[in-house]
Parts: C-alpha cells; sequence; structure tokens
C-alpha cells in the first residue's frame, strides 16, 4: 500500500502533462478579422477574413450620387479580377463626362478599394454587392446623406 501512493501520484501527473499538450487553443480577434487557431503547440492555421477574399467584389456598380450645382452624378464603376477598373461620371441636365481606367489598389486590410487614375483619386468601402464611397480622409461619409453615397452592384 506505500508503494502503491506515489504510483499513482505520479500516473496522476502523466496524466495532467500528456493533457496539458494536446490542448486546441482558439482565438478569435474580429477586430482584425483574424483567426489563429493552435493545433498541439506546433501547427498554426490563420484564417483572414476581408471584402477581397471572401465576397464577390468584382462587377459592376452603378448609382447616382449627389452633385453640389447639379441633380446628381450618374457614376458607374467596374471592378475587374486582374485588379482594373473603369470609372464613368455623368453629370445630370449637362454636358460633363469624365471617365478614367487604371488599376486599383486595396487597403485596410482588404476592405477598401482605392482608384487612382488620371482624373480621379478615390476610395470605396467594400461590402456585400456594394460600394460605399468615402471622404477625402478616406472615412465613411456619415449622417442623414449617407446612405446617397452607396453605388449598387447591377452586374
Amino acid at each position: 500500500m506505500k508503494n502503491f501512493i506515489p504510483l499513482l501520484f505520479a500516473g496522476l501527473a502523466i496524466l495532467t502533462i500528456s493533457c496539458q499538450n494536446s490542448q486546441t487553443t482558439t482565438s478569435n480577434s474580429t477586430s482584425q478579422g483574424t483567426d489563429t487557431i493552435a493545433v498541439n503547440d506546433s501547427t498554426l492555421f490563420h484564417d483572414e477574413h476581408s471584402s477581397q477574399n471572401s465576397l464577390d467584389w468584382a462587377g459592376t456598380y452603378q448609382d447616382t450620387i449627389p452633385c453640389a450645382d447639379c441633380p446628381g452624378i450618374l457614376t458607374t464603376i467596374k471592378l475587374y479580377d486582374d485588379g482594373t477598373y473603369s470609372y464613368r461620371a455623368e453629370y445630370v441636365e449637362r454636358n460633363t463626362t469624365l471617365q478614367d481606367t487604371g488599376r486599383f489598389m486595396w487597403h485596410n486590410n482588404g476592405s477598401v478599394v482605392h482608384l487612382k487614375g488620371k482624373d480621379i483619386d478615390t476610395k470605396y468601402k467594400v461590402g456585400e454587392n456594394v460600394l460605399l464611397q468615402l471622404d477625402t480622409e478616406g472615412k465613411p461619409i456619415d449622417g442623414e446623406i449617407a446612405e446617397n453615397y452607396f453605388l449598387h452592384k447591377v452586374f
């Protein structure tokens, strides 16, 4: 019996240590959009979700956005899978059209596209079938007029 108690404690210690080594650790960091999963302390998986890699963002977006001195600007943006874009802005009740093409860049961990060409330099937050035009500082336009700056995907 005297030999049994130390043997029991040794067995429990070995069992505890082996259970601790095979634990799976999961941490979620939603502010970064990153999930890190560690399995057996030796394998790491990174699951980064962003508009760039999670949404069907390529396509044509169109809507009429506000204009300071006209009824609106019919804006059409085409985003292509190869990282290029075409931009067309028709000023309503005017004979003015602005067109541009080029390559776009992804910002903010893949949630914002930046169209920078010869005639335009603007950013849009990419959502499910929608582009939200951002202000000159790259922030969402807020207030009652915010909904007027959405371009909806048409195809």
